[in-house]
């Protein structure tokens, strides 16, 4: 059982690794310190009834919270005062990470997840399958529907010289 002690050291000490998480999952880094504040507070109210190390614990919490926040989210263009940096011509490191990040954007929220978790996170299918609160059969076929999903992307098939 986690000690309510504890939680103040868990934050400051995890806190960097989980909001990566986060930002991985959405793509934004204000909704990604917003998801990881969200996380934190649900945990907060069940950490004395944590059993074990709780980072598999939040890190779940996230994960599901992720993929159960509203779909009334507005998800257009916010003005601001500065423009972004653009890319050098024929950098294509740059172009082949802009493309990954807007395909994983079209993956519904669980498959992202479970490509998040998986290959970003590195956690294994079970460790996944914990932190999404499904079964590794689950982990599995969500895994291979993302994964074709993105191989039909045209946008990543044509930075690597296949597609049309």
């Amino acid at each position: 059982m986690a000690d309510r002690g504890t939680f103040d050291e868990f934050v400051a000490t995890r806190s960097q690794v989980l909001l990566r998480t986060a930002y991985l999952l959405t793509g934004e880094r204000a909704s990604a310190e917003d998801l990881l504040q969200t996380a934190l507070a649900k945990s907060w109210f069940a950490w004395g009834r944590i059993d074990g190390a709780p980072e598999p614990y939040v890190r779940r919490v996230l994960a599901t919270t992720y993929a159960t926040w509203w779909r009334r989210r507005w998800r257009a263009e916010y003005p601001t005062g500065e423009l972004p940096e653009t890319p050098v011509p024929g950098d294509s490191s740059v172009e082949d990470r802009d493309a990954l990040w807007r395909a994983l954007g079209t993956l519904p929220r669980r498959q992202r997840a479970v490509i998040v978790l998986r290959y970003y996170e590195d956690l294994s299918e079970a460790q996944t399958a914990a932190a999404l609160g499904v079964s590794v059969g689950t982990v599995k076929s969500q895994a291979s529907r993302a994964l074709a999903a993105l191989r039909r992307d045209p946008d990543l098939t044509n930075s690597h010289g296949g597609g049309r």
